[in-house]
């Protein structure tokens, strides 16, 4: 009898031992993802800040990018991330504002989609509301005049009922059970390997081609503080980002329809601040501003230039809004116009990379 139990007890050990062994071999380990960071990042930038719980995998940003397209994401099957933020148009879109399921359009032009891995303050909308690109997301998803859910949990629901989903993110987060956390974890890998850095400026500060006189005048009037005055805001040659990723008042309005950062500090002095955005692909994100209202570049600039409305938070870099702007000639706006076009980078909205295929 005792030698009957010291066998089955051995027995089991093995049993165990290899079923050990066969769950590990099985376990499947996501191969992590390498960011293809341009030379010229890499000399005037530090390394971006990937969040420890949610590092960057292959499997992680197939599946954030598949999420992005999928319209299974939206209430009735016909809107995905990627009908407000088009690959083409820079990940933005060409409308003044986006329209929802519901037919129904928002107050506020979508904002493009690149180098999300540098902002480092880590506050995303125009107006900052969402703390981190994990959850950037999650609003979208159930705003009625957006993706139109219910709730996340009917989101949820029909991505555990996928025939693939399951399996993409067992592989990609060791589990098939499919969570909103989940989900925006890989959305936001997907948008953190959006990177732009290969425009006809990024070729000229490698030294790889000049700029024309025209473009070269540009620059100059917009680092000059007498003339565009441009660089506070948006960078320098320096800042290949082409934003500071801070919340401004630039004077669009006397009196403010939209309060933006005040609606979320609750603080007055920051009523009618936006986030700067980037100055890169500006061929591609028209219109323009916060709320669209420049359908051009010429129309951007004839504000800055003459259209500067005071209010008690204007930003103070807004040095000649006394004057109604800085007052340009005709000539300093066509070369600043020639200059910030040289930003634009033809190869981003092309990478097979980013497009749903």
């Amino acid at each position: 009898m005792k030698s009957w139990l010291t066998y089955s007890v051995i027995c089991l050990f093995l049993f165990s031992c290899s079923s050990d062994e066969d769950s590990t071999a099985e376990a499947y380990v996501p191969i992590p993802y390498q960011l293809e960071i341009p030379s010229l990042f890499q000399t005037k930038l530090i390394a971006p800040v990937i969040p420890i719980n949610n590092k960057l995998t292959v499997e992680g940003v197939a599946l954030g990018k598949r999420l992005f397209y999928d319209t299974l994401l939206s209430a009735d099957n016909t809107k995905a991330c990627a009908s407000c933020h088009s690959p083409a148009q820079a990940f933005t879109d060409a409308n003044q504002f986006s329209v929802g399921i519901t037919g129904v359009s928002g107050t506020r032009n979508s904002m493009p989609l690149f180098n999300l891995a540098w902002n480092f303050d880590d506050k995303y909308f125009w107006d900052g509301r969402a703390l981190g690109l994990e959850n950037q997301a999650l609003d979208p998803v159930v705003h009625p005049n957006e993706l139109g859910n219910d709730s996340w949990e009917s989101v949820e629901a029909r991505l555990n009922a996928d025939v693939d989903y399951p399996t993409l993110f067992k592989q990609a987060f060791g589990t098939a059970t499919i969570t909103k956390q989940l989900t925006t974890k890989a959305i936001a890998q997907f948008e953190r390997t959006l990177i732009s850095g290969d425009s006809k400026f990024d070729k000229f500060s490698n030294g790889e081609l000049t700029l024309t006189p025209q473009e070269q005048n540009g620059l100059d009037v917009f680092m000059d503080e007498t003339r565009g005055d441009c660089f506070h805001c948006h960078g320098n040659p320096n800042n290949p980002l082409w934003t500071d990723n801070q919340f401004h008042n630039n004077g669009l309005d006397a009196v403010f329809s939209d309060l933006g950062l005040g609606v979320i500090t609750g603080n007055p002095n920051d009523n009618g601040k936006f986030r700067s955005p980037s100055l890169r692909n500006l061929a591609y994100t028209a219109p323009y501003m916060h709320d669209g209202r420049f359908a051009t570049l010429e129309d951007v600039i004839e504000h800055y230039s003459t259209g500067l409305q005071d209010s008690d938070t204007i930003d103070s870099l807004m040095k000649k809004v006394a004057l109604g702007g800085v007052q340009l000639t005709p000539q300093d706006k066509a070369d600043l116009k020639a200059f910030l076009l040289t930003l634009s980078d033809p190869t981003f909205i092309s990478n097979p990379a980013f497009i749903q295929q």
